[in-house]
């Protein structure tokens, strides 16, 4: 899950901050949810889905279609 947000993140040409600030939180902690450091809060984890257009099913890891 954690290699898959920082990919897309990637893909989106976006850096750890300006996700960070898309989801009100610091570049620390988005930087621990990439790190699997921290896990990521359900309303988090649906924001990145809305931010890159796909389900929260595949960013857990639960299925390969984007």
């Amino acid at each position: 899950m954690y290699r898959r947000i920082r990919d897309l993140r990637e893909d989106a040409e976006l850096t750890q901050k300006q996700v960070a600030e898309i989801l009100h939180c610091s570049q620390q902690a988005y930087s621990y949810y990439e790190l699997g450091l921290r896990d990521i809060p359900t309303g988090i984890l649906i924001e990145l889905a809305k931010l890159y257009n796909t389900t929260t099913d595949y960013l857990l890891g639960l299925t390969s279609e984007r």
